[in-house]
């Protein structure tokens, strides 16, 4: 992080951050890697602690980030050209989002508090609170839903 501008993220449209700004944006919260679930008539999606099969829930972290997209084709890669397409499934506490939204970073988040530990001492992230997908059957995923801040 000591590369990063200060601040950055409070003047930069992230349509301008650099690579490294816009991958630090990530609070490492982990929600991104669960399962959702979206009703067919209302169009409202609900998070699961049912984790992606590649969801290392100790270090909150895609375990094959890099390679991912052969394991897990459907993965999104989030840009700032595609986050209008993706908001609506979005952690309400993610950076990305309220950035996109012109709302400030939580006291948590690791760019304001400078440890990437708070976002799990603040009960924000996935860390040790999953289910593997490969244990959960899909017909069963609603018994795993979680509760987001609105």
């Amino acid at each position: 992080m000591s590369t990063l501008r200060p601040r950055y993220w409070e003047d930069t449209p992230l349509t301008r951050m650099t690579r490294d700004e816009w991958e630090a944006l990530c609070d490492g919260c982990g929600k991104c890697c669960m399962n959702k679930l979206e009703d067919e008539d209302t169009g409202e999606v609900v998070l699961t602690r049912v984790a992606c099969r590649l969801f290392d829930d100790t270090t909150c972290q895609c375990s094959q980030y890099p390679i991912r997209h052969q394991f897990v084709p459907e993965c999104i890669v989030l840009k700032p050209t595609n986050m209008d397409a993706n908001l609506y499934w979005m952690p309400e506490t993610c950076a990305y989002k309220l950035l996109w939204q012109g709302k400030p970073l939580f006291d948590w988040h690791p760019l304001i508090s400078g440890d990437p530990q708070t976002v799990h001492d603040a009960g924000v992230s996935m860390q040790s609170r999953t289910v593997p997908e490969f244990e959960i059957h899909e017909d069963d995923w609603e018994d795993h839903i979680i509760e987001e801040p609105t």
